[in-house]
């Protein structure tokens, strides 16, 4: 980590739909943040609808008032306005605001800084017009990106962790993008994790284990998994599939792919064995900005076979580090999964070039980068604040 004197005189409010530990992506992106955050005296405050107990928080964190989601149970929808945290922002007088999800939390964060003269800068997580378009709505697709656009055209800078999502996010009229890839933890990712006594405990000896981790929500392109599952499974009986992850669509997939592996949510050295003890990564998705797992598979020394859209597409480079299939085709992800079990001998010429590049990918660049973004705009804002007052 590169460390700077100015470091120590930052301080940056966070906003984000949760901050249940370990609860998706995002929030373990979050946490990996706050570690950095740890090591240079940056001081911070995170503002989200659902918050750890007291003895859970690394830093300071306040809940805001909020309602269930109805779609999921596991998530909480932030009640408009300023007033539930404007006190206490105020009282920490933040140099920067750093939204992390466009909910009405994010909204008012970013109305509070252009009132006040904050720099507000926005990390673009999750891709909701690919949800509305996954679910063929076309009306709900056409007001995603024009609230989306108002939103952070509101910001500073915007942060895409993948070039594919940033050139459409551009084509679509947002102007303030920036490049900002998503890292890895090598030290948690390894292939030094892969385990014998894994692959037997979980019936995995002489057959190929076909790794899938992640929520288990429809927009996921499950159903594409399913069905390459399916076609997979009626042809040959040497691939076990593995899922490592929960959701609310647990039990319907389960009935959908009977041979199945199902681990339920990982975490910690669970998590870091199922990757490195598996032989190839399936992940079909079309809805991620970046899609973390992908590169932890990657760092586990095991190839991905993605979709050629979303996020995966923007870093995995097919026949070298990996396949990518059609998005939404489970026949031919099923035909790329066949192609890696058919060549034992490519699938491990491409998970070593995988790690290569997965190796190359930390967490500590990235922030770098991060932490002299908030300086720069942090020094624009004090001089425009002092100009106005």
């Amino acid at each position: 980590m590169n460390i700077r004197p100015d470091h120590a005189r930052l301080r940056i409010a966070y906003f984000a739909g949760t901050m249940r530990p370990g609860h998706d992506g995002v929030t373990r992106v979050l946490y990996r943040l706050i570690d950095a955050l740890g090591e240079t005296g940056i001081e911070s405050i995170f503002f989200s609808p659902i918050i750890p107990p007291p003895s859970g928080r690394p830093v300071p964190m306040y809940e805001v008032p909020s309602v269930r989601f109805p779609l999921y149970k596991d998530y909480r929808f932030a009640l408009p306005g300023q007033k539930h945290f404007e006190e206490k922002l105020a009282a920490f007088d933040p140099d920067v605001i750093h939204i992390n999800s466009p909910c009405p939390l994010g909204h008012a964060a970013v109305r509070y800084g252009r009132r006040a003269g904050i720099p507000v800068v926005a990390t673009y997580h999750t891709h909701f017009p690919s949800y509305a378009k996954y679910y063929k709505v076309k009306a709900l697709e056409t007001f995603s990106w024009n609230f989306l656009r108002g939103l952070y055209n509101d910001c500073d800078r915007v942060y895409v962790p993948s070039e594919p999502i940033r050139k459409e996010l551009r084509a679509h009229g947002f102007a303030t993008t920036e490049f900002l890839p998503h890292g890895v933890d090598t030290g948690m990712f390894n292939p030094v994790y892969r385990s014998g006594e894994w692959r037997r405990a979980h019936g995995a000896e002489g057959k190929t284990v076909l790794l899938f981790a992640g929520r288990l929500v429809w927009e996921k392109d499950l159903r594409t998994l399913a069905q390459a599952y399916r076609i997979v499974s009626s042809r040959r009986d040497d691939a076990l599939f593995v899922l490592a992850g929960d959701g609310p669509v647990r039990g319907e997939l389960e009935a959908m792919m009977p041979g199945a592996l199902f681990l339920g949510q990982l975490d910690g050295s669970a998590l870091s064995a199922a990757y490195a003890s598996s032989d190839l990564f399936v992940f079909p998705s079309t809805t991620e900005t970046f899609g973390n797992v992908t590169l932890e598979a990657m760092a586990s020394g095991i190839p991905p076979v993605c979709a050629r859209e979303g996020g995966a597409y923007g870093f995995v480079k097919s026949g070298a580090t990996g396949l990518l299939a059609e998005p939404r085709d489970g026949e031919d992800l099923a035909r790329k999964i066949t192609f890696m079990l058919d060549h034992p001998a490519e699938r491990k010429k491409m998970g070593a070039a995988a790690l290569a590049f997965a190796s190359q990918q930390s967490w500590e660049r990235v922030f770098d980068r991060l932490f002299a973004g908030y300086v720069d705009l942090a020094s624009a804002g004090r001089a425009r604040r002092r100009k106005a007052a």
